[in-house]
């Protein structure tokens, strides 16, 4: 199992982040081949603020794991057709069959969160959702699957600086839509609405786990040692592998290489 996230109030520094990171990766590793062999089926579900880290932190954790057993659910907007299903239909759709994880990169939970915020559903949808919500995952806990629910929190403080490096760089722009925009605007609307939801979806079978994350390296580590703890994982990890001797060559020989296209050698700059 891994170890306990440390308590401490200084930043980390980034030789000892990647130490850290390192081997949790390994844990995630470990775990990975727990679930394949026992058939387990994790659900991670990743809520919070715009620019609160989730995504880093999510790509931290699948970076070591087999994308045929952890898949990242990102969904889109509805379709027009997806819109008259029952709500919960789309993202059942992604749930993991035995020996897989699905992580969810937001989730069912837009209802509570931006939809309501934002008016994207009526009062009557949003009240049916925090009845049925805690319902839905009992059911899915009482089917066998393990459902992780973190809510990373970020401070305003902290957020407003992410927000604008997001739009001078140009590899992070497209994260910046017109919907964060909006949701700057309504920082205490989300906070009620969060509030709200905890009040109904914070259930004992699959509670909200709250991630600290103004300092994006301690949330990511705290939140995969904690993801780790609540797996009961055991190391199943392969005996290692020896690579016998190729056999003896038989006459093969390569076309020419004025045959092939190459794609052209980047001459980088001393």
């Amino acid at each position: 199992m891994a170890d306990e996230p440390e308590a401490t109030s200084a930043r980390i520094s980034n030789k000892r982040y990647k130490k850290k990171l390192a081997l949790l990766q390994i844990e995630l590793a470990k775990m990975q081949e727990w679930i394949k062999a026992t058939g387990h089926r994790l659900v991670v579900v990743f809520e919070g603020r715009d620019a609160a880290g989730k995504g880093g932190t999510i790509k931290r954790i699948t970076e070591p794991l087999n994308p045929r057993i952890a898949q990242v659910v990102a969904l889109p907007a509805p379709t027009e057709r997806e819109r008259t299903q029952w709500y919960f239909q789309r993202y059942a759709a992604h749930l993991p069959a035995a020996g897989e994880v699905a992580i969810y990169d937001r989730s069912w939970y837009n209802r509570a969160g931006v939809q309501r915020v934002m008016g994207f559903c009526t009062n009557e949808e949003y009240e049916e959702f925090l009845r049925s919500c805690p319902e839905f995952e009992r059911m899915l806990v009482r089917s066998g699957i393990q459902v992780i629910k973190s809510w990373f929190s970020v401070s305003d403080e902290e957020q407003e600086p992410r927000f604008r490096k997001r739009l001078s760089d140009p590899t992070k722009r497209w994260k910046l839509s017109p919907m964060d925009l909006e949701s700057r605007k309504r920082w205490e609307e989300y906070s009620r609405a969060k509030d709200n939801m905890f009040a109904h979806t914070d259930i004992e079978q699959a509670p909200w786990y709250v991630v600290n994350s103004d300092v994006k390296k301690h949330a990511r580590l705290n939140c995969i040692s904690h993801l780790l703890s609540m797996v009961p994982y055991e190391d199943l990890t392969p005996k290692p592998i020896r690579l016998e001797d190729r056999p003896p060559r038989r006459g093969y020989v390569r076309p020419p290489m004025d045959a092939q296209t190459f794609v052209p050698e980047w001459h980088y700059e001393k």
